[in-house]
């Protein structure tokens, strides 16, 4: 069996990190969901992918898109936040011929994380908390982002039913701390790799001759998700030799997820969950259900 996350709700179908992107994964039955988490100037984790809002999908009261001087949502309150308009991709940008199959929701405003929560009960959650060692005053730092997600966890009832995610290693330091028992997942990209000793906090990737398998191991963390054309077999292997579950990301071809599956990773992560699930029923492969609360 292969667990199938969508990709921010489901975004290649509805708009990214929606309340309306998450009732569809459920809808669909999936194991679970991928989305991102900033927080705003009052200290409310907010469930969005940038630093600011997405010039792409974010409009202001005016109906006109953000750009690339909008605030930052750490010096935005989320009362501020949600005069923005975040379900209609920008006609004629890149985001937009990506996803033409999106289907608007006008009207979507970016969720506080306690929301979602209460709305994807069923699902399980991969919560990538977003911070940026190369660029730290964009965000509040990893230990503030970390208290407010643990603490809407909490509120709602959500540990077993979620794994913190991060490139950005300090992140899952810090919930190591906070919140031993809630299950944390590294993930990598080949930039963050080539950069270790920017993103992978205290775990030294030197130290394990370059494994990054070992390196995600020898971090505490229970998963891996990467790149998925970063991965290999013999990089699988090593993973799973070291209990680790392996995840792919953002897989929305149909020949890359029947290459994911002859790897053998344990999940996917796509834009377009639905085609996910239809492969995998044309190879006679189940799909894992989301963990019991």
């Amino acid at each position: 069996m292969i667990a199938v996350f969508g990709h921010r709700g489901a975004r290649g179908l509805l708009p990214e990190n929606t309340l309306a992107g998450m009732a569809l994964a459920a809808r669909l039955q999936l194991t679970g969901v991928e989305f991102d988490i900033g927080m705003t100037a009052d200290g409310i984790a907010v469930v969005h992918h940038d630093a600011r809002p997405n010039p792409d999908i974010a409009r202001n009261s005016a109906g006109i898109y953000a750009g690339g001087d909008a605030p930052l949502i750490r010096d935005l309150t989320f009362q501020q936040l949600a005069t923005y308009d975040v379900g209609q991709l920008r006609t004629g940008s890149a985001y937009a011929a990506r996803f033409p199959a999106q289907v608007p929701v006008p009207g979507a405003r970016v969720p506080a994380l306690a929301e979602l929560l209460t709305s994807c009960a069923s699902l399980e959650t991969l919560i990538e908390i977003k911070t940026y060692p190369d660029h730290p005053a964009t965000t509040q730092p990893p230990e503030q982002l970390v208290e407010a997600v643990v603490r809407a966890l909490r509120q709602a009832g959500g540990m077993a039913k979620a794994m913190i995610c991060a490139f950005d290693w300090r992140v899952l330091e810090e919930v190591a701390k906070l919140e031993p028992a809630l299950r944390r997942c590294c993930l990598t990209e080949p930039q963050t790799v080539r950069r270790s000793h920017l993103w992978f906090g205290k775990t030294n990737l030197e130290a394990f001759g370059g494994s990054v398998p070992r390196a995600v191991a020898a971090s505490g963390a229970v998963a891996w998700s990467a790149f998925h054309e970063s991965l290999d077999e013999a990089q699988i292997d090593e993973a799973r030799r070291l209990g680790l579950a392996v995840l792919a990301w953002t897989v929305n071809e149909p020949a890359d997820i029947h290459r994911m599956i002859s790897l053998g990773v344990d999940g996917i992560i796509s834009d377009r969950p639905d085609l996910v699930k239809e492969v995998l029923a044309g190879c006679g492969i189940g799909m894992t259900p989301a963990r019991e609360r």
